[in-house]
């Protein structure tokens, strides 16, 4: 399909890429890895044409056809609706569209044979190029990327960049490619978004090239992985999990092809040193130098994975609660974000906070943060000193000093050794810390923000997507530091891996309140998965806290109270029965899950423990709505007393 032989790309004096070389064949899905840095994005440039080898070639049949995202497109501008920018994905079906559309005004007074044969060759051949349904596949696709019916009839300049991509990504998808090359495609999307696309590419017929950094991505959708380093091309034949054991059992074997190699090159070199200086064994020395040189040698294995050593300081720990928000609401134009939502953060939660774009994620840390107007309360906790990371803060960087500078200013307290220490952890080695800002990616950059804000004496962290513009490895360097962090901290991101390994608690905006589940987000995901799934089947039944009125009630009559604390009786007594009844499922549950063919069972005790959060949660929303309609009866009681 494509062949790249023996490729070779200069930068300058530099090679990027020396010798390299790979197959890609119909119908493989590849992932292409690597650090920020080894010409991932380059090398699919190469591949369309973009950039010409320096040496070496790069192979494809004419009649290829390639369907390219790549991150320039964010540029892309238009004044016609992203529908209409997606249906120009269908360029022969539109010319035929125009050209029905001509022949029929003109048929209006032309009635010739001509014209009534082309009008029917035309709508034949817009029949078999499946026409008819082609504003349906634009919808659909653009719906599943996000995209409201309302939001696709607004013109494409009106949308950030992030979304632009999401159409251009649409348009490409609607010209079913023979090979998709994929840059990066799930920066700036939400988890929906990004699961949607996963159900779309694994069901894509054609050959895949997938640049990304997000792991549990490339583990649904590839089945070979592609290593850019040192100049070449590795490919390991599965996702990236395989390609992860596979990497570490080729280190072991060539850890231990280099040690024996050392060994015997020593052993050679004591030999040399001992008959170098005898004239009867000089030719036997020289015949073995000559050896050595031509030895092809074993490199060493290198640490891909550094670990981060750094000693997070701050100089008061937080009290009990570190936020509280009550009858918190906010909105924007045609969009309610919260309506008297509460919520509360407690000492030592890693929360994070998910769901779609649109839903307030990023509002709800302003609001946190005290960056954002709203209606109601946030009191911060009693000595909590809060530090907020946002993709915005890249600005606030001063382009004229160095890293280590951009360091030592913010945070005086910390020896160079401890900055340098962690700046290393960040991938800035050596001669890299005084590098000024001005000359960083934007990859970079965010790295160095990062640092500086886990130099920080806060206790409580509000991280805004900290993983956006990070290669893998930096996002593990970035999960070991706040595994390690011993404060308080709250982060979106759109990155599972990362918010699998580092939250033990999950928020999410619903019904424009902030809903809370207890566990890992691998948790979340089961139990919500299960929950759709009983709710979809009509099998659950949630129980929705009633807000309570924003104005009081004028004074009802004796008589329209005494009605109203009738009906809150009989929905009172409806609530402790069904309270019995959930009571009741969660002991015979329980009871379950001390049975030894449920807990040595592995199946059957994760459907055993999916059902019992179900049901907890059931019961929790159950007698928090029994108090309120409680506490209703007794104002009303009180009222008539």
């Amino acid at each position: 399909m494509i062949s790249i032989n023996n490729l070779t790309f200069l930068i300058g004096s530099r090679a990027l890429y020396e010798d390299a070389n790979w197959h890609i064949k119909p119908g493989e899905r590849c992932g292409l890895i690597g650090a920020n840095g080894t010409g991932k994005s380059t090398l699919l440039k190469i591949i369309v044409g973009e950039y010409a080898p320096s040496l070496g070639t790069v192979s494809m049949s004419k009649d290829l056809k390639i369907g390219y995202l790549n991150q320039d497109l964010l540029s892309y501008d238009s004044h016609h609706s992203i529908l209409h920018v997606a249906m120009e994905a269908f360029e022969r079906q539109n010319q035929l569209h125009d050209e029905i559309e001509v022949l029929l005004k003109k048929i209006e007074t032309d009635y010739s044979e001509e014209v009534l044969n082309k009008l029917s060759d035309k709508q034949q051949e817009f029949e078999a190029l499946d026409g008819y349904s082609i504003e349906y596949r634009a919808n659909e696709i653009l719906a599943g990327l996000g995209f409201s019916t309302a939001d696709q009839v607004r013109p494409l300049n009106t949308f950030s960049g992030g979304w632009r991509m999401r159409v251009i990504l649409a348009k490409i998808l609607l010209q079913t490619p023979d090979i998709l090359l994929l840059d990066e495609p799930t920066n700036h999307m939400d988890l929906p978004s990004i699961k949607w696309l996963e159900t779309y590419l694994n069901t894509f017929e054609g050959a895949i090239v997938i640049v990304s950094h997000d792991r549990y991505f490339l583990d649904k959708i590839v089945n070979r992985t592609v290593e850019s380093r040192k100049g070449k091309l590795t490919i390991y034949s599965g996702n990236y999990s395989f390609y992860l054991e596979e990497k570490a059992l080729r280190g072991e074997i060539q850890k231990g092809e280099f040690k024996n190699q050392q060994a015997k090159i020593k052993q050679e070199e004591k030999l040399i040193e001992r008959f170098r200086a005898k004239a009867s064994k000089a030719k036997m020395a020289q015949s073995r130098i000559k050896a050595l040189d031509k030895l092809e040698r074993v490199d060493d294995v290198d640490d891909d994975n550094p670990a981060v050593n750094f000693r997070f300081k701050f100089s008061k720990p937080s009290g009990r609660h570190v936020i509280k928000i009550e009858n918190a609401s906010k909105s924007y134009p045609n969009i309610d974000i919260l309506d008297r939502a509460e919520g509360l953060i407690e000492k030592g939660d890693k929360i994070a906070l998910i769901g779609a774009n649109g839903k307030g994620k990023s509002t709800l840390l302003r609001i946190i943060a005290n960056a954002e107007s709203f209606e109601g309360t946030c009191e911060t906790g009693h000595n909590v000193s809060v530090t907020f990371f946002a993709q915005h803060q890249l600005e606030s960087l001063h382009l004229d000093n160095s890293i280590l500078e951009e360091l030592q200013s913010f945070a005086p307290t910390h020896s160079d050794t401890e900055l340098r220490s962690l700046l290393g952890c960040f991938l800035f080695t050596g001669d890299d810390v005084f590098k000024k800002i001005r000359v960083l990616s934007g990859g970079e950059k965010s790295r160095v923000a990062l640092a500086k804000s886990l130099t920080t004496d806060a206790n409580f962290l509000i991280l805004d997507e900290p993983t956006n513009h990070l290669d893998i490895q930096s996002v593990n360097i970035l999960i070991q530091a706040l595994q390690q962090y011993e404060g308080t901290f709250i982060a979106v991101s759109h990155d599972r891996y990362f918010l699998d390994n580092v939250a033990n608690k999950i928020w999410y905006i619903e019904d424009q309140d902030i809903n809370q589940y207890p566990g890992t987000y691998a948790e979340y995901e089961e139990w919500n998965t299960a929950r759709q799934k009983q709710i979809s089947l009509g099998t659950l039944k949630e129980v929705k806290k009633e807000k309570p009125a924003k104005e009081k009630p004028k004074p009802a009559p004796t008589d329209e109270i005494k009605k109203q604390l009738k009906k809150l009786n009989l929905q009172l007594q409806d609530l402790e029965n069904q309270i019995s009844d959930n009571e009741n499922a969660v002991k015979t549950i329980e009871t379950e899950l001390a049975q030894e063919n449920v807990y040595s069972d592995a199946a059957k005790l994760k459907e055993t423990n999916g059902r019992y959060a179900l049901v907890k949660q059931s019961l929790g929303a159950l007698q928090l709505h029994w108090e309120e309609v409680a506490e209703e009866i007794d104002s009303l009681g009180k009222s008539i007393a």
